[in-house]
């Protein structure tokens, strides 16, 4: 699989950790990220262009993914997620890589270099790799409804507007609030 990777100078040193050991698991690793350390880089230009990188590779059928990080990672998924096609995911744990593949179809994952060891963040980034879609209906659905937003800003009709007399806000005193009702 050909994994596309983006850091600023947050995640320098974790990155050419990174693709030795994604190179060594047999992926092709593309780096989008600076070429020497630079204080005051900026992330959105290197995971930007991962991300572009992503969907390129993938409307061209090319198995791929992208993995972006910085010292938290979550002004990197944001960027990611400023284009088009791109489903980024902040991953901290097993679990959250894992459902952001299963559940969300997400094609780049974002990690907190700083937050975690270069352990802990390789075992969620091969997790996310490793992960495919589950294709359940529900998850596709969920998924096309955030594609025709992205493509035209259609939402699903809010249930408030056809539901007339529903108070927007609960008044402190309605006892109609069921806090286990999810």
């Amino acid at each position: 699989m050909r994994i596309h990777i983006a850091t600023d100078h947050a995640g320098l040193e974790f990155s050419t950790q990174l693709q030795h050991h994604l190179a060594a698991a047999g992926h092709e690793v593309v780096d989008h990220g600076p070429l020497e350390y630079d204080p005051l880089d900026d992330y959105p230009a290197f995971c930007i262009r991962a991300a572009e990188a992503v969907v390129r590779d993938q409307e061209a059928g090319i198995e791929t993914l992208g993995v972006v990080f910085g010292g938290s990672g979550n002004g990197e998924q944001i960027a990611a997620n400023k284009v088009v096609g791109v489903r980024a995911a902040l991953a901290w744990s097993i679990a959250t890589a894992e459902l952001a593949r299963e559940h969300n179809d997400a094609n780049v994952i974002a990690i907190g270099a700083r937050q975690h060891t270069f352990e802990e963040a390789t075992t969620f980034i091969d997790r996310f790799i490793a992960t495919p879609f589950s294709g359940e209906e529900r998850h596709a659905r969920r998924i096309a409804q955030l594609a025709a937003y992205e493509e035209d800003g259609t939402l699903l009709p809010d249930p408030r507007a056809t539901a007339p007399g529903q108070p927007d806000v609960l008044d402190a005193d309605d006892s109609s609030f069921d806090p286990e009702a999810g």
